[in-house]
């Protein structure tokens, strides 16, 4: 297969990325420096490194989903002393990658999995793979605000959200809790696109991707994908 798609099988990153490792000068197969784009790997034969570090792609791929509690951040380790993600994966032995990040104080379900190729496509705004969020804010919120978020809204840095899916759950004495859905990822978006309306979100889950259900899942425990959820996400991003 091609180098990059290779190096994206091994999770250094995205196509895009491994090409960008690859004119840096940071790939070798068998010990040479690989300079040409179009190279091929012999997955069976060659010896690919990159940075030093010998590379090779899972034999079988894992895939997790993750209820992620709030209070935790989405890395493998944190400066601070934070509790992460993968405090959770207890019994997991490989080296996995969450698909996409939630903040600190957002929960609901968190994708992990080594298959690197399938990972950046998920990740990648153009997958058009939908977001789904309970989302709880502080006062109510009009017709032409919900509009507003369907059609898009600028966010504090000048960029405009793409077209959205809002609908009310729950009208509260002094809350409004909806359901969206959105096809971007940027950080923190959600709590930015109901500030530029002037919102406060109080609570955010994530409770879908795409047709991907957190269910029953209790926070802070996780489950492997069920086969026809993998094939579902793989042909969701063809």
């Amino acid at each position: 297969m091609r180098i990059n798609r290779y190096l994206a099988l091994c999770g250094v990153g995205s196509r895009r990325q491994a090409e960008n490792l690859i004119r840096q000068g940071k790939v070798k197969v068998n010990g040479k420096v690989v300079s040409d784009l179009a190279t091929f790997v012999d997955e069976e034969n060659d010896v690919v490194t990159c940075q030093g570090k010998r590379l090779e792609p899972p034999g079988e791929f894992t895939y997790i989903m993750l209820h992620k509690p709030k209070g935790c951040v989405c890395t493998a380790r944190d400066e601070k002393g934070r509790k992460t993600v993968f405090d959770f994966l207890e019994g997991i032995d490989k080296r996995l990658f969450s698909v996409g990040r939630l903040d600190y104080d957002t929960e609901g379900l968190l994708l992990f999995t080594d298959d690197g190729e399938l990972a950046n496509k998920l990740a990648h705004p153009s997958s058009g793979i939908g977001k789904t969020y309970t989302v709880k804010i502080m006062g109510h919120i009009g017709e032409s605000q919900l509009e507003a978020l369907r059609r898009g809204v600028e966010l504090d840095d000048g960029f405009v959200t793409s077209t959205a899916k809002a609908v009310i759950l729950e009208l509260g004495q002094d809350y409004t809790k909806l359901e969206l859905t959105i096809y971007e990822g940027r950080n923190r978006q959600i709590k930015r696109m109901f500030s530029a309306l002037g919102k406060e979100v109080t609570f955010l889950k994530r409770t879908k991707i795409g047709e991907l259900k957190l269910g029953g899942l209790k926070r802070g425990t996780y489950r492997h994908l069920r086969p026809k959820e993998v094939e579902y996400l793989k042909n969701a991003v063809r």
